[in-house]
């Protein structure tokens, strides 16, 4: 398979995308793995460029075949700078450069929402991916990431959401208050997630099916009491085994698969 070589100048900027501030300054981020890849491809206009290492060039010539329908370039590298593209031990041999996007909280909470989560001071980037992945498969509208919260172009993040970054609009940089403001002007409900609260997620009945925002805390230390104030009910999420809690992102699965289960019975 022919594939032209990277410039150094191309191979520099790329490397640099691996930090944060280079993302934010280029507008781009890196996207590893077979699948995150497919999926980015399948959106258009998003991916720049895509580093295949030679000795997966076949393995992933489809891959290969799909960027080139859709116009864009793709290198071929060594496995030396292939893995200055990636923050894992083991890269998995194909890197993409993309475009970020930048979703207004206003465009995507609106009327006719009917199920959106908030994720607040979110520190682990495999959980911000996951609940991204989450939200995708219950059919979410949207996923809110507060401005305390791990950037959604971290390496990790991205990994972790298996190409669902790409799926649903992700709202990044906003404000708690302001989200949760958005999600009541837009008629949402809104039940924040609490260990202490009185109220049960199977109690919840029929509430479930109505429009509805998910709020969630820190995977150490929860929502603070001034915003599960702003909510309409807090909720807990029980626990019937010798668990003392449950991560943020199984209880946001648990939380957007009730809520989906029920919308789509009622």
């Amino acid at each position: 398979m022919q594939l032209p070589e990277p410039s150094q100048a191309v191979l520099r900027a790329a490397r640099k995308l691996v930090r944060r501030k280079a993302r934010r300054e280029a507008g781009k981020f890196l996207v590893e793995g077979r699948q995150a890849v497919r999926e980015a491809l399948r959106s258009p206009g998003v991916v720049e460029a895509v580093f295949v290492r030679w000795a997966d060039a076949i393995e992933h010539a489809d891959l290969v075949d799909a960027a080139r329908r859709g116009g864009v370039v793709v290198y071929g590298v060594s496995e030396q700078n292939l893995a200055t593209l990636s923050d894992t031990v083991t890269p998995q041999g194909l890197v993409a450069v993309a475009r970020t996007i930048d979703v207004p909280l206003e465009s995507v909470v609106r009327d006719g929402a009917r199920l959106v989560v908030v994720c607040a001071q979110v520190r682990d980037p495999g959980n911000a991916g996951t609940v991204i992945r989450c939200a995708d498969a219950f059919g979410a509208d949207a996923v809110v990431l507060s401005a305390d919260s791990v950037e959604v172009y971290n390496p990790k993040t991205v990994r972790a959401s298996v190409g669902s970054v790409f799926h649903l609009p992700v709202v990044t940089g906003v404000e708690l208050a302001d989200a949760i403001a958005a999600c009541h002007a837009a008629g949402l409900q809104v039940l924040a997630t609490d260990g202490e609260a009185d109220t049960l997620l199977p109690e919840l009945g029929e509430r479930l099916a109505r429009p509805t925002a998910w709020v969630m805390g820190n995977e150490s230390w929860g929502l603070p009491v001034e915003h599960l104030q702003l909510a309409d009910q807090t909720v807990a999420v029980p626990i019937y085994g010798k668990a003392e809690s449950l991560n943020l992102a199984t209880a946001a699965a648990v939380c957007l698969y009730a809520s989906a289960s029920a919308q789509r019975s009622s």
